[in-house]
């Protein structure tokens, strides 16, 4: 079974799209426009498609880790901590299994060609695929591309062509130029955005076992937990036990690996949901909750579209719902849900009731499963589930589970910290 990974990667960019406008209010569907453009830039050069394919892929995930850095960092802007999350970036590409070389592609994605970027790297002194994700992020940043008029286009070569051997390298200012022509800035529109990611950008196939696809949903998952310090290891830990659950049902390999992936991404958009309300430490306000419900169906709307992950996105986007139909985003009632979007509901229950939040301290394996059999009798979730779940999770009650050796790369990546030595001096 083949899913597209060029399809997953577009998926979780456009979630990290909406971190970084959480953050810094940068305009809606920027990671697509820079990948558009660097895909054009490319192409001008001469780059075969796979390496088109790379880039792209690098500039989908260039902000990858702003949710990771900001757990150390108390000041979001922060120049020299800003930093980090291009150190972090470029190990989170480095897990992908790019057809290309891509090594600095994300970490330098920051550098000018004057060397006034955080590493100090002058033109010729990092690769030419972050002179033009740089470019471009740059370049979007700066003028909201998405609403700047056709007839703005000369001005805006010009801006860049001012800017060549300064802000961007000769090579990616000529690039960017010739890009900049015809209907481009109607191609970036927001409304047309997404079909031009799909003509622009080349088709990526991956097995859904493969340890890459794997590695991909291990490091969403931490990038997810990230967004708030009380879900440190929240989709993390709920992928882990699908993994554990799927071998106590005796799945075959791939519909194992489907239960996973599904587990890994069920919160991908809540990466969408404002810090503010993740964190409140007392009741959300009716309007609030409202907000926070909107998480499941985000995660359905960015996973349908991924070719190969029908049953995946279904179940990821069930774990909210309850037997009697009382759940949400779709209101779904026992005949509606098959077993494992009955299971996720069960063990996102089950992670969540355990794991300290703002307005409940954590609780041990038996206070949890007192919790979720009480939820059973009423006919909420799956009594059955919940009864071997109480079995298979009892010895895990004071320690994480592993993760499935497919994605412990990516665990032991995230969990490794910075790399020795740094690129450079992070400028201050």
């Amino acid at each position: 079974m083949m899913v597209r990974m060029d399809q997953l990667i577009r998926a979780i960019g456009v979630s990290l799209d909406m971190v970084e406008g959480d953050l810094f209010g940068v305009c809606t569907n920027h990671g697509k426009r820079v990948a558009v453009l660097c895909a054009a830039m490319g192409r001008r050069l001469g780059m075969d498609e796979a390496s088109i394919a790379g880039l792209a892929a690098c500039a989908l995930f260039h902000d990858s880790a702003l949710t990771e850095y900001l757990q150390y960092k108390s000041d979001p802007k922060n120049k020299a901590g800003l930093y980090l999350h291009c150190i972090y970036g470029q190990r989170n590409v480095d897990l992908l299994p790019m057809a290309c070389d891509v090594s600095g592609f994300v970490l330098y994605h920051h550098e000018r060609a004057d060397g006034t970027g955080g590493f100090g790297r002058k033109e010729g002194e990092f690769p030419l695929g972050a002179a033009l994700i740089a470019a471009a992020d740059v370049l979007d940043q700066a003028n909201r591309l998405q609403s700047v008029p056709r007839s703005n286009l000369e001005k805006l070569r010009a801006r860049v062509a001012a800017e060549s051997g300064r802000a961007f390298t000769r090579s990616a200012a000529e690039a960017m130029c010739g890009a900049l022509a015809g209907d481009t800035l109607e191609q970036l529109r927001d409304e047309h955005i997404r079909d031009t990611v799909e003509r622009m950008i080349p088709p990526w196939f991956v097995g859904v076992e493969d340890a890459a696809v794997f590695r991909l949903a291990a490091l969403t998952a931490r990038i997810i937990d990230y967004k708030s310090r009380f879900t440190g290891q929240h989709s993390t830990q709920i992928a882990n036990r699908a993994w554990l659950m799927g071998g106590v049902c005796n799945y075959e390999p791939v519909h194992r690996a489907q239960l996973y992936l599904a587990a890994a991404l069920h919160d991908l958009g809540k990466l969408s949901t404002p810090l503010s309300i993740l964190e409140k430490p007392g009741s959300l306000t009716d309007e609030e909750f409202a907000v926070i419900k909107e998480h499941v169906r985000g995660t359905h709307d960015l996973l349908v579209d991924v070719d190969g992950f029908g049953d995946i996105c279904t179940w990821a986007a069930a774990h909210h719902e309850k037997l009697d139909g009382s759940g949400y985003p779709f209101g779904k009632s026992a005949g509606d849900l098959d077993f494992n979007g009955r299971l996720l509901a069960c063990l996102d229950i089950y992670q969540g009731v355990s794991e300290t939040r703002p307005y409940h301290a954590s609780r041990g394996h038996k206070e949890t499963m007192e919790i979720l059999d009480g939820m059973a009798c009423r006919g909420l979730v799956d009594g059955d589930i919940v009864r071997e779940m109480d079995r298979c999770m009892a010895e895990y009650s004071d320690r994480q589970l592993p993760p499935p050796p497919p994605a412990s790369e990516a665990v032991d990546a995230v969990l490794g910290g910075l790399p020795r030595p740094l690129p450079g001096p992070l400028k201050r």
